[in-house]
């Protein structure tokens, strides 16, 4: 055999174009090394409890059950409160600008200086190097196209209502209006389910921020599951009305009603008949359900979309609602009350080094979110955010909440105020303080305030509820109610 030897300088000349033809192609960035992406998920309505995978074996919610499963769950997130009866306006201010109830009500006047400040949350993420994106409900008194980068199909507080859809159902003959009859507009005006259309929106804008390298920053926001209550008749009919469950907290009619603001003039409660009966709060119900089983049917397909795309890996999920509902508790229909069932959201984070199928107890507020996206995201939180990040306290399961107390107010016919076992309600025109042991009535049933041994607990929400009303810039006067403790 004849030996052929290569000459060393053709080995030299061929390592060294390998190195040049490598070095001259564009490295990718690492995802680890990169901002992560951030998608929230929002959601209308929604009570803490409306999650299969958080205890409720009737409703069927298998993607957010895939969230649950995938992520830590936040049991305790609650609303502040609100200024009138639309809960969401508050709610959704409180969330974009990072201010507490009243300070945001003071707000609302005019956002302008907070808009020229850049001081709502699409607006931070845009200076930190996020594309923004949203799609559906906003519900703020400013232009949510001058926030966003793409801002697509919004939408008003809720789908129209129709005459048709309130006061019932009066009987099981009541047919007239039904959640799959595309004629009473709502959610079918425009001729595609508003859930389907966010679905539509978001998969289109996951699918362009694939073919790109910047973080991206996503606001899905359904209007379902408020009223009215539309899905098509295949999700209506996997609930049987005589199988749901009324609620553990159902009355016919609830005493406070009208001196807590939520009696017969209000819009919410003028859904379902007074005094409500038990097969109309169960028709409310299944339609509840069938609105949330369809929504979540358009989630499934956004993270489909995401899986797809190549950029779960790097993207945090944040699932939540503005607010609870009510429907039927309490012999109430709407979200106007101090009750858990109205106040409490679920709230889940999905993401990388988030503990999967994780819950925290710690009592918080969902508008911790905003703060929570800037630390992911690495921007100092701005001086004018009350609210906090939670990713302390999912690092650390044992830290206690930043919040000593949870407070809560309806314009000036509610306060609340909770600690971790207790809480007091007060409705000021009614000259009534209630007061709830949650460790042992958590559905709020048992009123101890005339108890002997309550008096020393009721001295110490006083105490409480005068330093939230001090911290909160809240001007209610509750001395003539207080001073009865």
């Amino acid at each position: 055999m004849v030996n052929k030897s290569i000459p060393v300088f053709k080995v030299l000349g061929c390592l060294l174009l390998l190195v040049l033809t490598t070095a001259s192609k564009p490295k990718k960035i690492k995802s680890e090394n990169s901002k992560p992406n951030i998608i929230l998920i929002f959601t209308d309505d929604q009570r803490f409890n409306t999650v299969h995978a958080l205890g409720n074996d009737q409703v069927i919610t298998p993607n957010l059950d895939g969230l649950v499963k995938n992520g830590t769950t936040f049991t305790y997130a609650y609303n502040m409160g609100a200024w009138h009866g639309a809960v969401c306006v508050a709610s959704r201010a409180m969330l974009v600008t990072g201010l507490s109830v009243w300070d945001a009500k003071k707000q609302e006047t005019s956002y302008a200086q907070l808009v020229d400040s850049k001081g709502f949350w699409p607006q931070q993420m845009k200076l930190a190097g996020y594309e923004t994106y949203m799609t559906g409900k906003w519900h703020v008194d400013t232009d949510a196209k001058k926030l966003f980068d793409h801002a697509n199909n919004i939408r008003p507080g809720m789908a129209n209502q129709t005459p048709q859809g309130y006061n019932r159902p009066l009987s099981r003959e009541d047919t007239t209006w039904q959640p799959w009859k595309e004629e009473y507009g709502g959610f079918w005006k425009g001729g595609k389910h508003w859930s389907e259309v966010v679905a539509d929106d978001a998969v289109g804008y996951i699918q362009e921020a694939s073919k790109k390298e910047n973080p991206f920053f996503m606001y899905l926001a359904f209007n379902a599951p408020h009223d009215p209550r539309q899905a098509p008749k295949r999700w209506v009919d996997q609930y049987a009305v005589d199988q749901i469950k009324l609620p553990v907290s159902y009355l016919d009619d609830y005493p406070y009603k009208t001196e807590m603001g939520c009696g017969t003039d209000l819009r919410d409660e003028q859904l379902a008949p007074f005094p409500r009966t038990h097969y109309a709060v169960k028709k409310n119900i299944q339609e509840y359900y069938a609105s949330i089983s369809y929504m979540d049917e358009q989630v499934g397909r956004i993270l489909d979309a995401l899986k797809k795309s190549g950029k779960l890996e790097n993207t945090y999920i944040i699932f939540t609602a503005d607010h609870g509902l009510s429907v039927g508790h309490h012999g109430l229909m709407g979200k106007q009350s101090m009750f858990d069932h109205s106040i409490r959201p679920p709230l889940v984070i999905n993401g990388p080094n988030i503990p999967k199928g994780e819950k925290r107890d710690q009592h918080v507020y969902m508008q911790d979110l905003m703060a929570t996206s800037y630390e992911l995201a690495g921007i100092k939180k701005p001086s004018h955010v009350f609210f906090n990040s939670l990713m302390p306290l999912i690092r650390d399961k044992t830290r206690p909440s930043p919040y000593p107390n949870i407070y809560g107010c309806y314009m000036d016919t509610q306060r609340m105020v909770r600690t971790d076992k207790y809480k007091m309600i007060i409705y000021p025109a009614a000259s009534k303080i209630l007061l709830f042991d949650m460790a042992s009535d958590p559905n709020e049933m048992r009123d101890i305030f005339d108890k002997t041994s309550s008096k020393k607990i009721l001295k110490d929400l006083k105490v409480k509820m005068i330093e939230q009303q001090k911290l909160m810039h809240d001007q209610l006067d509750l001395s003539a109610y207080l001073d009865k403790i």
